[in-house]
């Protein structure tokens, strides 16, 4: 027997039609409240991530307690948040739930493609709006299958991309005397993949750059031993150590590199290296770790939500919580102003009004425009990027800019060797 797929939006407008004798309901009753739903790795080895999350969604809830006006209506808002447990297949079935049983008006998603990429298909198959962040952009639209000349209709995602952490690292690299021989630590899983991928990611543009790649293969988040990337980089010379890794693969390796004789003179290692409680676990040895830094306390920009300079933001995070500030509180805050700025300039609360409202977006936010027409390709806005380096100050963890990557950002520091 033939089975129909019947999407979330069919279903609606067979619901609509089935209603369309029902008793009027009086006016207040009919400005339904605007549900945003929020999917984030609030347990697992991205949890990192979300640290943020409790006072980010406290500012929003502060900020909509009284409705949002769309079209001169007044509606309330709510926030539904799911965990997606660190797990793509998670993070797919409560996109569903979102869809489907909370009837969400926006998906959202940030922190990594294993968060951003299923929701944003569950979206993209059920037709209903949705903006993600904190993934670049090549494993967020390319491992989503996304085609250049076509895009997609109900996605939209803003992050930087591979171009601009290669440019970043190295030109950090190259700010040092080295050998230029780059062992790279990339996992089996989309980021890993993507920057590693012989065509689009790092591999041609290192070449290009005078850079020997020392690519030991795929290996499994999670794993306990890293000594055959250590044996092969001790062998091949390698000076610097690059990857993208979940801190506690990224603390193993770290950790078996001292005790097995590995003195790399730069390492650059994404995800692990970009949170303060990870590399402050590493003491002395995360002095002189470096990494790509797409938000931070003195970056130039300003919220539309709430006024906070970046500055002010990362010091009202520090004063609630006590604990440092780190990137992805820029991204999560990010996230709703962009939403809520669409939200305001819809026409309709019809899905293709708040999903036209958010392709037109032209929004200065906490990091940077994000304008959905400028590309690189359709459905994604490019936010800037710099590269920054770990100084322990008084046994804590300091990240100073070094590389400014051409976006005026200013530098704080100069680059030395571990």
């Amino acid at each position: 027997m033939a089975h129909q797929i019947i999407t979330r939006r069919a279903a609606l407008k067979g619901l609509l039609a089935t209603s369309a004798t029902s008793v009027a309901l009086p006016a207040y009753a009919r400005n339904k409240p605007i549900k945003l739903g929020f999917v984030t790795p609030q347990t697992g080895p991205l949890a990192i991530f979300a640290e943020p999350d409790a006072f980010v969604l406290e500012q929003v809830r502060r900020k909509v307690a009284d409705g949002i006006m769309i079209q001169g209506a007044r509606h309330a808002v709510e926030i539904i948040v799911k965990d997606s447990q660190s797990s793509s297949n998670r993070a797919a079935s409560v996109a569903q739930e979102l869809i489907f049983d909370d009837e969400v008006d926006i998906l959202m998603a940030t922190s990594t493609p294993d968060t951003t990429n299923p929701v944003a298909d569950q979206a993209e198959l059920n037709e209903v709006p949705c903006i993600t962040n904190d993934t670049p952009w090549q494993p967020h639209f390319f491992g989503r299958q996304g085609d250049p000349q076509v895009g997609f209709e109900w996605t939209y995602h803003f992050f930087w991309g591979l171009e601009d952490i290669i440019s970043t690292f190295t030109g950090m690299w190259s700010q040092l005397e080295t050998d230029k021989v780059v062992g790279a630590l990339w996992p089996n899983d989309p980021d890993g993949n993507a920057w590693g991928d012989p065509a689009q990611g790092f591999p041609p543009v290192l070449a290009q750059r005078g850079f020997e790649l020392v690519d030991t293969g795929r290996f499994q988040s999670m794993t306990d031993d890293f000594s055959s990337q250590i044996s092969a980089f001790k062998k091949a010379g390698v000076d610097i150590v690059t990857g993208v890794v979940i801190p506690p693969d990224f603390t193993t390796f770290w950790t078996q590199a001292a005790q097995q004789g590995f003195a790399p003179k730069v390492a650059t290692v994404a995800k692990a290296s970009e949170f303060p409680q990870a590399v402050g676990t590493l003491g002395a040895r995360a002095h002189g770790l470096s990494v790509e830094v797409w938000w931070s306390p003195d970056h130039p920009f300003a919220s539309g939500m709430t006024g906070q300079s970046s500055a002010e933001l990362a010091a009202a995070y520090e004063a609630a919580t006590g604990n440092p500030w780190t990137m992805p509180l820029g991204f999560k805050h990010a996230l709703f102003e962009v939403a809520l700025d669409a939200l305001g300039r819809a026409r309709s609360t019809a899905p293709a009004d708040i999903r036209d409202a958010i392709a037109a977006t032209q929004y200065r936010s906490i990091v940077g425009l994000v304008d959905f027409a400028a590309g690189p390709v359709p459905n994604v806005a490019k936010t800037p990027l710099v590269g920054g380096q770990w100084q322990m100050q008084s046994g804590k963890p300091v990240l100073k800019i070094v590389e400014a990557n051409g976006t005026g950002i200013a530098t704080q520091a100069e680059m030395f060797a571990i």
